[in-house]
């Protein structure tokens, strides 16, 4: 079906001088990858995140998470505590490097995961916490960075979608040990459809990174005479503690690299573009009282999604209107995880989670990329409008 305003269209336009850039970095980067551009965009994204803390550019978000999992050295029985209402890629990294998830439930109202939820989920194994940032809406990070601190926990935000967003001042993803990073081409940003970053605060695991990412390469540990005596460079495993790790290729090309540290610095006009956008299309149902938006005005919420509660049980009629009569194709994100067959098979189908399988079972997630257009935006909000009539 050719949708009039489809859940995945075209989601970015690039200015012409990042275009340039592209064009520029393609034509002139020596090499394609490891290069300047990489650095750049590293020091740049520090910038941006405030001023402390390492940045490293990766392929992806997944990467990232790969590459955090390896360094939570997790040990038989040892836990993590992840929200059950989030993406897939947030859990898996964590299991395939030996975790064993608990599924934390959310908050009803700002659908991401609070302290109370995460103490109700600890345990004597518990080693790790997951945070995630959904829909670009920051969590109550100060409770929570107390209580892994506390207990000596591992803390990892999942700032996939909030690149951009502020809690009391500070960027999402620079509070907590590590923080994960997307430049898919649904995000805020996005570096031509893949890319992503990983923040790592604490400098030992910073140390062990570049390995971890790049095959195991570094220099050798004498000094050399020749450049190419014995090699270009050394191959070596990550060593963190006791434990050893095996080296991956995670790495982000440079034209890649170029354009993501010139996307920085609009990432702010976007996000507050789209938040403008989601509380007008938020307001302007104000008459609808079916639909329960989590409306916020600051930056605290970036808007990278715009979802909302269906409360008359008729989500999937409407949803299913909208799509045959309307032409617009709102979806159901996400699936409860413990939900899907890949966890269930592996014996993570377990949950109490009554407040995740409430919205997840009335979610509809509107279709709000960044290219939408005002008429687009006004003909969703009218259709939205009369279809709720309808059900009256």
């Amino acid at each position: 079906m050719n949708y009039k305003i489809p859940f995945s269209g075209r989601a970015h336009s690039y200015k012409q001088s990042e275009i340039k850039t592209v064009v520029e970095t393609m034509e002139g980067a020596e090499p394609l990858t490891q290069g300047a551009h990489r650095n750049q965009f590293e020091t740049s994204f520090i910038k941006f995140q405030g001023g402390k803390g390492n940045a490293f550019a990766v392929g992806s978000a997944t990467d990232a998470l790969e590459i955090t999992a390896q360094l939570c050295q997790f040990r038989p029985g040892d836990e993590f505590i992840i929200p059950a209402h989030t993406y897939t890629a947030s859990c898996y990294p964590f299991i395939k490097k030996g975790g064993t998830p608990v599924w934390a439930d959310i908050d009803s109202h700002t659908r991401v995961v609070t302290v109370e939820k995460i103490e109700e989920c600890l345990t004597p194994k518990t080693k790790a916490i997951i945070v995630v940032h959904l829909y670009g809406y920051v969590a109550d990070m100060d409770p929570i960075l107390e209580l892994a601190k506390s207990k000596n926990l591992i803390l990892i935000e999942d700032a996939a979608q909030a690149i951009g967003s502020l809690y009391k001042g500070r960027r999402a993803g620079s509070f907590a040990d590590f923080g994960i990073f997307s430049f898919h081409s649904h995000k805020n940003i996005s570096t031509l459809g893949e890319g992503g970053m990983l923040w790592a605060n604490d400098p030992k695991d910073a140390a062990q990174v570049p390995l971890l990412r790049h095959n195991g390469h570094c220099d050798f540990n004498f000094p050399r005479k020749d450049y190419w005596i014995p090699a270009m460079g050394n191959v070596d495993l990550p060593q963190l503690n006791e434990k050893t790790m095996m080296p991956n290729n995670y790495c982000l090309g440079e034209v890649q690299c170029a354009l993501g540290q010139k996307l920085l610095e609009r990432v702010d006009k976007i996000n507050s573009e789209k938040r403008r956008r989601a509380l007008l299309f938020i307001d302007e149902l104000k008459d609808c009282p079916e639909l329960e938006f989590h409306r916020v005005e600051n930056d605290r919420h970036n808007y990278h999604l715009l979802v909302a509660k269906l409360k008359n049980g008729r989500r999937d009629e409407f949803i299913r209107i909208m799509s045959k009569r309307y032409s617009i194709q709102c979806v159901v994100q996400y699936y409860p995880l413990y939900r899907y067959d890949l966890y269930a098979k592996l014996g993570f189908d377990n949950a109490e989670v009554p407040n995740t399988d409430d919205f997840f079972d009335n979610m509809i997630s509107f279709p709000f990329q960044q290219n939408l257009t005002d008429l687009q935006l006004s003909y969703m909000i009218d259709s939205t409008q009369e279809v709720l009539q309808s059900f009256r």
